[in-house]
């Protein structure tokens, strides 16, 4: 089937991606790799100096796991109170779940 009569049906072009650029492209990326960090030319690329618009966490997204949990009601009041448009009560409640098991697991490591 002609690509036009692809589009014409809706239908996804696939991105064709030649086993050859893949294979230099991996190569590429183990000789660097390899190198040493003083050896590396990162002349072209710009410095950032500014980094106040930088968000953390965008790109890594911890797996989820759903489960029923009951706490007591003046507890979920306040996380929901605590709540903003950007992070909702559950995750203020994973939060501090989080800091609580890290300050744990310090008291276990001394």
């Amino acid at each position: 089937m002609r690509e036009e009569q692809r589009l014409m049906k809706g239908e996804r072009m696939k991105k064709a991606i030649s086993k050859k650029s893949k294979a230099s492209r991996n190569a590429e990326l183990a000789a660097l790799a390899a190198m040493p960090e003083h050896e590396i030319d990162t002349s072209d690329i710009p410095e950032i100096h500014d980094w106040s618009g930088a968000r953390r966490g965008v790109f890594y997204r911890p797996r989820k796991q759903q489960l029923t949990l009951r706490l007591d009601a003046d507890v979920i009041a306040w996380f929901k109170e605590m709540a903003s448009k950007d992070e909702g009560y559950q995750t203020k409640i994973n939060r501090a779940l989080r800091e609580y098991w890290h300050q744990h697991e310090k008291r276990a490591q001394r």
